[in-house]
């Protein structure tokens, strides 16, 4: 007996005969077309109980299919669109009787079928609602969609206990002159598939375990479309909840403004999605980050910065503009930086020049009274979990400006620690605690700060020294100097000569005290602000020596989830969604 996952993702129970030398397909699911997820596609219904029609798959009534050609091969994936454009506030609803209710539903409060029909209305981002009596007793609730609705099953069973999802009606958006045609439904119930199976019990508890691993994994996040589509959706409520705060921009817009997302405008590419340098209609200069439709880590940051960065105002935080959600494109438009990132300057040799120490020192006190800002004063408490060189971005003026919150981590306002299984962030720039055991406070963002000082006072890349043979850290190597007399030679040499050497040797310090081994051991990103801005640099409490600054010590033992001890740490400084063994 074994069981396996065919590429469709059909579960299958195969027995051996003996006798006929050949694997006998006992038991199988799902066996019915519609039970495939998000067969037919958006607002594509999908029913194979009802002999009548050519196909399982049919377009609600007022769309047609997306890409004709491709439905009529049998290849339903692309769904269906409206008839006729819908034009928000020339629309209404029809009435689709008898569906499951589509995946991805926002939940509202309580309220009377009207209000939750005007409240749809009145948001163009809502393109359905429902008033299911899915609880017991007479509460009933406002159920509303946002983005293309998916997963539909049509002449679904009515008023069955265990099936709360089915046998609804569902009011659907569509052009006002779609609102005299026929609701689609039909009268044909769906049948339950019987399951036969008479087996030992673990045989049972394989299929069970099997069933749902494909439902969840494959027919769920396995699917890019859908993932997609369900981001798209969470990300119109939240813009819908701040749309005072955050203006929504059309496609054709952004389209304008990046000459269709030209090569020639591309900026750059991350984890997220390329970015393209764009100009508004205004003759205003913006940089629009364009999640990519391949990109697994984007998602989740997209809803993070969407649901932070718009309640952050701070003249050293990058100020997002706008966002746009339309047609499965999910663009975040921030303020244009021109000098671009801080590691474009600071670690190439042809253009540190530009960075003498007056301007360093303000890119230093810049990058903290950010921190403090999140850590502090914001209507949030946030911690960022991610700053690094590539993530500090430098205005016309040369003023520092933290970007990139995709990865950050919302506190409550008396909270003070927390732990994670999702480890995020950079090697080199994680803090042990964290590294180790996922354990994280603002200390953490002290400590990726003091490596992000050292870095700017030295012109020296931390990840250079993964393979140094006494210091594997640009700590490590500092301190070494430092113990010795010698802070003068950690300076930048560029800069060696000109800069005030109290001034430069108390950042060193003020660094060192950041990347302590111990929280409790590293300053708050007050305390660092007081310290930098001291005239004394022996008013400064002493330092010890700094984690990671040997190889005895220098590995977070705890990051690989195979139990391993990794050999270095990552030689690159690309941020990391979850750490894990390779």
């Amino acid at each position: 007996m074994r069981v396996i996952l065919n590429p469709n993702g059909q579960i299958e129970l195969l027995l051996w005969l003996d006798f006929s030398k050949k694997w006998f397909s006992w038991w199988k699911k799902p066996v019915d077309t519609c039970d495939f997820y998000n067969h037919c596609g958006p607002y594509g219904a999908c029913n194979d109980k009802n002999e009548t029609l050519s196909s399982p798959c049919k377009c609600l009534t007022g769309f047609r299919p997306k890409f004709q050609d491709q439905w009529d091969k049998g290849n339903w994936v692309g769904g269906c669109v409206p008839e006729k454009a819908l034009m928000c506030k020339e629309d209404g609803f029809s009435k689709f009787s008898k569906l499951k209710l589509p995946d991805h539903a926002v939940l509202l409060e309580n309220m009377s079928m009207s209000a939750c029909e005007s409240k749809c209305f009145q948001n163009c981002s809502c393109t359905a609602y429902a008033y299911p009596n899915v609880t017991a007793g007479s509460i009933r609730k406002c159920l509303t969609w946002f983005g293309d609705l998916m997963d539909i099953l049509d002449n679904q069973p009515v008023d069955s206990p265990s099936l709360q999802n089915y046998g609804h009606d569902v009011y659907i958006r569509v052009h006002g002159s779609q609102l005299g045609l026929k609701s689609h439904s039909h009268n044909v119930l769906k049948k339950s598939p019987v399951i036969g199976i008479a087996s030992a019990t673990g045989v049972l508890i394989t299929l069970v375990l099997g069933y749902f691993f494909w439902k969840k994994y494959l027919g769920m996040e396995g699917s890019t479309e859908g993932s997609m589509s369900e981001t798209i959706s969470k990300a119109r409520a939240e813009a819908a909840k701040n749309d005072a705060e955050l203006p929504l921009f059309s496609l054709k817009r952004v389209l304008a403004a990046t000459n269709n997302f030209s090569v020639a405008n591309k900026l750059g590419e991350g984890g997220f999605g390329p970015v393209y340098k764009g100009v508004l209609l205004e003759n205003q200069e913006v940089a629009i980050k364009r999640l990519s439709k391949k990109s697994a880590q984007g998602h989740l940051e997209f809803m993070n910065e969407l649901k932070l960065i718009a309640k952050l105002q701070h003249t050293n935080l990058v100020r997002l503009l706008g966002c746009c959600i339309e047609e499965e494109e999910l663009i975040l438009i921030y303020e244009f930086m021109p000098n671009r990132s801080l590691d474009k300057l600071l670690f190439a040799p042809s253009n540190n020049t530009e960075l003498d120490w007056g301007r360093r020192f303000r890119i230093i006190e810049g990058i903290a009274q950010g921190l403090l800002y999140i850590h502090k004063y914001s209507r949030l408490k946030i911690i960022h979990r991610d700053l690094k060189a590539s993530n500090v971005l430098l205005d016309g003026a040369m003023n520092p400006k933290i970007s990139d919150f995709g990865m950050a981590k919302i506190f409550e306002i008396n909270q003070t620690e927390a732990n994670t299984n999702r480890v995020v962030g950079t090697y080199g720039y994680m803090s042990p605690e964290y590294a180790r055991y996922g354990h994280f406070s603002e200390k953490l963002d002290v400590f990726s700060f003091g490596v992000l000082l050292l870095e700017i006072v030295s012109g020296k890349k931390n990840a250079a020294f993964y393979r140094c043979e006494h210091s594997p850290t640009l700590a490590g190597w500092a301190w070494e100097l430092w113990k010795e007399g010698r802070g003068m030679e950690v300076i930048d040499a560029s800069v060696r000569e000109t800069c005030p050497p109290d001034e430069a040797l108390k950042c060193i310090h003020v660094g060192f005290l950041c990347v302590q081994e111990a929280p409790a051991d590293r300053p708050t990103m007050s305390s660092v602000i007081r310290m930098l801005q001291a005239n004394e640099a022996t008013s400064l409490p002493p330092s010890k020596e700094p984690a990671f600054s040997t190889h005895k010590n220098s590995i977070p033992a705890a990051v690989s989830s195979s139990g391993q001890t990794p050999a270095s740490f990552s030689n690159n400084t690309v941020t990391i969604s979850l750490a894990e063994g390779r």
